[in-house]
C-alpha cells in the first residue's frame, strides 16, 4: 500500500518534553544507546532541543523548557503501561512512542533491557482475538511488543511486525466524535 498523495520517508523526528535534559541524555543514549546527534540551546534562554538517532534515518527529539509544566497522567499521557490498566490519554496527547525491533532479537531485548535495571512489561503477543493479545505466540500473532517508561514516564514500547498486512488487515468502521463516552462533568 503505497502513498499515492506525498512521497513520505518515515518519521523525520518526534518531539517530546523532559523535564531534566542530562536525565534524558544518560537514558536515551546510555540505557536505550541511541546517539545524540544534535544540540540545539533555544534563543533567549527558551530551552534546549536534543534529537537521538533512534534507526533508519528517523529521530527522537526533547524539548527542555524551563518553565514547562509538569505532565498530567491520564490527561498528557497514559496514567501507565497496558498491563498496569487503562491506557487512556486525552485527544491531541501522545499515547506512546513504539519503536521497531529486529523479530529475532526481541526476546534478547527484552532481557537486555530488563538486566539494565528497567522496569518493563509482561511481552505483549498482539493477535485479533477478541482480548487482542494471547501469552502463546501462534500464527495469528502479527506483532510482539513490551512497554516501558523513560525517566520522565513516557510510555516506550519495543515491537517487532511478524507478518505482512493484507487488505483483509482493514476491517473496522472508524469511531466518530459522537462515539465518544466521556465522564459526567468533562
Amino acid at each position: 500500500m503505497a502513498n499515492r498523495e506525498f512521497e513520505l520517508g518515515g518519521i523525520n523526528h518526534l518531539a517530546l518534553v523532559c523535564s531534566d535534559m542530562e536525565r534524558t541524555v544518560e537514558f536515551y543514549t546510555g540505557v536505550l544507546g541511541m546517539p545524540l546527534i544534535k544540540t540545539i540551546e533555544l534563543p533567549g534562554g527558551r530551552g534546549q532541543h536534543f534529537f537521538f538517532d533512534c534507526g533508519n534515518g528517523d529521530c527522537v527529539a526533547f524539548f527542555w523548557f524551563p518553565g514547562a509544566p509538569d505532565g498530567v497522567p491520564g490527561i498528557s499521557a497514559p496514567p501507565g503501561r497496558p498491563d498496569q490498566g487503562d491506557i487512556t490519554s486525552a485527544v491531541g496527547s501522545m499515547n506512546h512512542v513504539s519503536f521497531s525491533v529486529p523479530p529475532e532479537r526481541f526476546d534478547e531485548y527484552y532481557t537486555k533491557l530488563r538486566g539494565k535495571g528497567v522496569a518493563v512489561s509482561p511481552v505483549l503477543n498482539h493477535d485479533d482475538s477478541e482480548a487482542g493479545v494471547t501469552r502463546d505466540l501462534h500464527p495469528g500473532v502479527f506483532v510482539r511488543s513490551f512497554y516501558f517508561t523513560d525517566p520522565d514516564g513516557i510510555l516506550l514500547e519495543f515491537a517487532c511486525w511478524l507478518r505482512e498486512f493484507t487488505e483483509a488487515d482493514v476491517a473496522h468502521r472508524p469511531k466518530k466524535a459522537s462515539d465518544r463516552t466521556l465522564p459526567a462533568g468533562v
